[in-house]
């Protein structure tokens, strides 16, 4: 018997890489770690976690897994099923791998698949952007792959397989909200222009549509403010493009996304010796699936 007709359904959601230098809240990319979450039978608790963040998590009706669950039935105007929801992240929390959206996508990407209420990738975007803030990352999360975001609507692109992204991701956490907070109100007509300029050329080549050159992901908009504050990431990308390679704050940071040659395993060490011990360096893929339906897992202890 499937797990469909045993009533219960699982989805598996991609973490993401906002911005991407100078995309500021339009550009993201899914890489592959990931959030599983699955419907269960009714214990005391909406939802049960495990894996990153498991100790500090609502299990209540304020987790922003349940929340988008409800958010969606509410939109598509579907009974709430009276289920437990269980997941297991890998996604670091405050780290600026949109930990939080792939939360909120998990919530209505689960509700679509076990209520069968229909709706599109987009309205899944609209729900988990409406609820958690991040539409850029809620793109990414649902379609995978490289995509470009505005209001209202998102577009998917296929990365080049020639590159590979890696994160650097430290012990340190720093909240979207609170780095969102020293962004400045109004920024010039001409780093403006520069930035459109550079967010075109980053995703042409992230995608094939030219050579890559590290160099565009340079951001003048959001990067300088943050790495005030977060002064050792920002000494980590320094050195990452003296080196040459195509470095920028993986969303509101402090995690740091490196763009690298797909083949050259030799990278890595240098990336490593690079970050030092403070860094978790990890190699990873693009995730091109996005948010995908999967098997219920087993259940969270």
């Amino acid at each position: 018997m499937s797990f469909t007709e045993q009533g219960h359904v699982g989805v598996e959601v991609p973490a993401s890489c906002a911005n991407l230098g100078p995309g500021f809240d339009s550009l993201a990319a899914a890489v592959d770690l990931h959030l599983v979450a699955w419907t269960s039978e009714l214990t005391g608790d909406r939802v049960r976690s495990e894996g990153e963040g498991t100790e500090e998590l609502p299990t209540d009706a304020t987790n922003l897994i349940w929340r988008c669950f409800v958010a969606y039935c509410e939109r598509f105007e579907v009974p709430v099923p009276d289920v437990t929801l269980q997941a297991r992240s890998e996604i670091p929390l405050e780290r600026g791998l949109g930990s939080s959206a792939a939360a909120a996508v998990a919530g209505a990407a689960l509700a679509r698949a076990a209520t069968q209420g229909g709706g599109s990738d987009q309205d899944l975007i609209d729900i988990a952007g409406a609820v958690e803030g991040h539409s850029d990352n809620a793109a990414a999360a649902v379609l995978g792959g490289i995509v470009v975001s505005t209001q209202g609507a998102a577009r998917r692109f296929d990365p080049a397989r020639a590159l590979r992204p890696v994160v650097c991701i430290p012990k340190e956490r720093q909240s979207t909200e609170s780095a969102r907070g020293i962004l400045p109100e109004r920024v010039s007509l001409a780093d403006a222009a520069t930035s459109g300029g550079r967010a075109a050329l980053v995703l042409a080549g992230l995608t094939g549509g030219c050579s890559f050159d590290p160099g565009q992901m340079i951001d003048l908009l959001h990067e300088p403010a943050r790495f005030s504050v977060m002064p050792e990431t920002g000494k980590l990308v320094g050195l990452l493009r003296e080196e040459g390679y195509g470095a920028c704050l993986s969303g509101a940071g402090p995690t740091a996304l490196v763009i690298v040659p797909a083949r050259d395993d030799a990278v890595i060490d240098r990336i490593g010796d690079l970050s030092g011990a403070a860094w978790e360096v990890r190699p990873t893929r693009w995730d091109l699936a996005g948010a995908a339906v999967c098997p219920p897992s087993m259940s969270v202890a």
